[in-house]
Formats: C-alpha cells, structure tokens, sequence
C-alpha cells in the first residue's frame, strides 16, 4: 500500500459538487503540481484551479488536506470538491492518474483505513451500509456502530471468554490437580451468560433484518382480485398492467416505494391457482418464492365473489410460506355488491383499490415501525451473525468437556470462540476475505 490511490467518491451523474479522492504518500505533491499552489493547510478549505498537464483550466474547485494520520484512511489524504457533472470529474481524476495516482480499487479507500488502524472490520461494513440505508432508524443503528458501539459489545465477550480460558490453561499446566468444583460452577454460570447474551443479541438481529436490507412486501391472491390494482395505488402510478382477464400478471413485479421512514419492496405476484400452461406454472412458482422471501405477505381477497377452491388454496398456501411472516388479510372490492364470507379469516381492513389504500399503508407502517430502533446491539451483515452462530456453537461443545475435566478439548473450543469473535473486527489472518468484503464497496469508499 506504498502507492497513491484516486477515485471519484461521489455518484456519477449531474450534481452541483463532485468529489475526488487521492489518498497516499504522494496525494499532496500531485494536488499542488495539478493547482501550481504550494501552499496548503491542513483542514482548511483553500479555493484554487485546477489544471491538466498541459495546463489547461480544467475547473475552480475546493480543495482540502488531510495529513496523516488525522484522515480517513490515516494516511496524507487531499479531497478536490469540483462542479459536478459528467466531464469535469472525469477530467480531474484523469489528471490525478497522469500526475502519478493510480486508480482506487472498490472500497480500497476503507481497507487502508483498516490495515492503518483507523477502523475495524465492524466499523468498514457500517460505512459500506449506511450508504445504502433503507430506512431513518436504519441508519441510527449504523451511525451508532460507525462510532464503535457493536466493536465494543464484541472485545467484552472475547475478553470474557479470554478470561475463562486463562484458568483451563493454567490448569492444564498442572493437570495433576482438577478444578475447584465451584470453579467450575462459576465458570459454567459465566459461559451460561454469555450464551444467553449472545442469543438476544443473534434473535435481536434476525428479527430487525428488514429493518437493515428494506422490508420487502408480498401481494398474494387468486387471478383477478386486484393484487395489480393495489401495487398501482401504492406507487401512485400504472406500473401493472390491469385487465379483467383472469391471469394477466404472469410473472412478479417488484418496485420500491417509501412507508414511512422506510424503503420498502413491494412483489406483485401472479395469481395463485392451478397453471393452465408452463409459463403460467414458472410465474406461479416465482411467487412462492417471493412469498418465501418477503417479511410481510398481503393475502388479497375478493369482496364481490364467493370464496371458492382457489381462495382455499391461499389459505393453505400460507400456513405452510408464511407461518413465520407479517399477515395482513386485506378483503377489497368492497364498492361491489359483498359476497364473500368464510369464517376462518379475520380481516385486518376492507378496502376499495381504485379509491384509497391509507389503511393499509399505515398498517405496514406500524408493522415495520415495531421493528425499529432499540438499545439492543444488533448484527448487521451475515458474516458477523455466521460468526456469532459458530461462537455459540462452540460455547455448547465446551460444557461437556468442562464437566468432565477434559481441559485440552475445552480449551480447544473456547479458542475457536474467541477467533470467531475476533473475525466481526480484526481477524487475525484472512486475506481472501478481507478482500472479498472490501470488493463490495463502492469505488470512492
């Protein structure tokens, strides 16, 4: 990481500011051979042009310097704020690469920032999700954990664990003599706690996962109930098409829309009932895929027929996709003369499509808002909650062998907790995943 990196850290298109990042030993010595000005304070904003290397006038930008270790990636970093646009960023970036810099890898920026001790790895995937945040709470959550909240929940259960694996390995080293048994007692009653800790917090985590990745919403129900109709009035425009012609919509339709605080996924999905023909079965198949993945499932029913076989078939088709989702049963058409009645079904709300769907906007509303930020520590990628999950089986392994006196295997597993534990933040040695992670960030990060 010896070179000197540069990359646009702002999104591409037309906008009143661009940013370019340099990053390296060499950031400052180019920004002054790109401004011909010699004399930059750090952190102050110094307006000045900025040339090619024929010293043409590219454009009059903000420029800004960070010396190292006080910036992001802890070492010299000089931001250029330029007018946005398709070319003048372009021009600049292209002059930084000719001055000496090379192009900045996808989320380069963050892993220097991690290599230098600027952030840990908990830290990294908060930045890299904020950026995509889905919801207001979303982001608390993720501000929250960018100043160091969830590295720190982590260090006290790994010096936790540290602490009890002190006393096997002493004990190993004399293992003429056994445990205390209210040594052992005590340190079951830790390991017992421990667990319980790291359980709400991987329960905690996977109940507010659309809180983190965006709700996603399923609109189930046979042909011709008015699934199009609604996802229409919910984005306020035709993006379905409507027909009375039974089985219209032959595959999902997924757009987002914002409830709320939040950035929600709405899946339109084709009618449920027996496929006349193989194009029909594949969008019906997809359907229960999105019923499979959503957090929330809108079962739609017809308020102007009688509830028939293919009503039934819903029914059943929820208690085996959607047991463990948000069930909002939604009877609409209620303009039309009512002919639907079945008893097992309890309508949240009635409502006419065409007309007015506030009921069931502020019924999603109030079911994603219950999911929303609290002071519990929560996981925000599945590489941490894998990593918990591993934690958690290890602790279960180490029980029996602490029981029987059989140090060595306890000992064993408690290391692998500990490295697992370690991995949310600073792993000790993993390079091909580090690099991975990184990978996915956006270039100017």
């Amino acid at each position: 990481m010896n070179d000197t990196i540069s990359a646009i850290a702002t999104a591409n298109g037309i906008g009143s500011i661009a940013i370019i990042r340099i990053s390296g030993t060499r950031a400052l010595q180019i920004v002054k051979q790109l401004t011909n000005n010699k004399d930059f304070s750090p952190r102050y904003a110094t307006l000045t042009n900025i040339y090619n290397q024929e010293n043409q006038l590219i454009d009059e930008a903000i420029v800004i310097y960070f010396n190292a270790p006080f910036s992001f990636t802890a070492e010299d970093v000089v931001e250029i704020q330029c007018h946005g646009g398709f070319i003048v960023a372009q021009s600049i970036l292209k002059a930084t690469l000719k001055a000496g810099a090379r192009l900045a890898n996808a989320g380069e920026f963050s892993k220097r920032a991690f290599f230098n001790g600027r952030i840990d790895l908990s830290e990294a995937e908060a930045i890299a999700q904020l950026i995509e945040a889905k919801s207001e709470d979303a982001a608390k959550i993720l501000a929250r954990q960018m100043k160091g909240e969830l590295k720190e929940f982590i260090e006290n259960i790994r010096d936790e664990i540290i602490h009890i694996l002190a006393y096997s390995e002493v004990s190993i080293d004399y293992a003429e003599e056994d445990l205390p048994e209210d040594l052992v007692l005590q340190i079951q009653a830790k390991l017992t706690e421990l667990k319980k800790s790291l359980q709400a917090t991987l329960r905690a985590s996977r109940e507010r996962e659309g809180l983190m990745q965006g709700f996603k919403v399923a609109i189930v129900g046979k042909p011709n109930v008015g699934k199009s109709s609604l996802l229409n009035a919910l984005l306020h425009y035709n993006r379905a098409i409507v027909s009375p012609i039974a089985g219209t919509t032959r595959d999902t339709i997924e757009e987002q829309v914002k409830i709320g605080t939040h950035l929600i996924r709405i899946v339109d999905t084709a009618g449920i009932r027996e496929a006349n023909d193989e194009i029909e079965r594949i969008g019906i198949e997809r359907s229960l895929e999105a019923i499979d993945q959503s957090d929330i499932v809108v079962a739609l029913f017809d308020s102007s027929r009688e509830a028939d076989g293919e009503d039934m078939q819903i029914l059943s088709l929820i208690a085996s996709h959607a047991r463990d989702k948000h069930l909002v049963y939604v009877k609409n058409k209620i303009d039309l003369e009512p002919k639907f009645r079945h008893v097992e079904i309890q309508f949240d709300i009635e409502i006419n499509s065409k007309q007015s769907v506030n009921a069931l906007v502020e019924i999603l509303k109030n079911i994603m808002d219950t999911s929303n930020i609290s002071d519990e520590i929560m996981l925000i990628s599945q590489r941490q909650i894998s990593a918990v999950e591993n934690t958690l089986d290890n602790i279960d392994e180490a029980f029996e062998p602490l029981e029987s006196q059989e140090l060595e295997i306890f000992s064993f597993h408690l290391n692998e907790a500990v490295k697992e534990m370690a991995s949310i933040t600073r792993p000790f040695e993993n390079d091909e995943m580090l690099d991975k992670m990184f990978g996915s960030f956006c270039l100017g990060k």
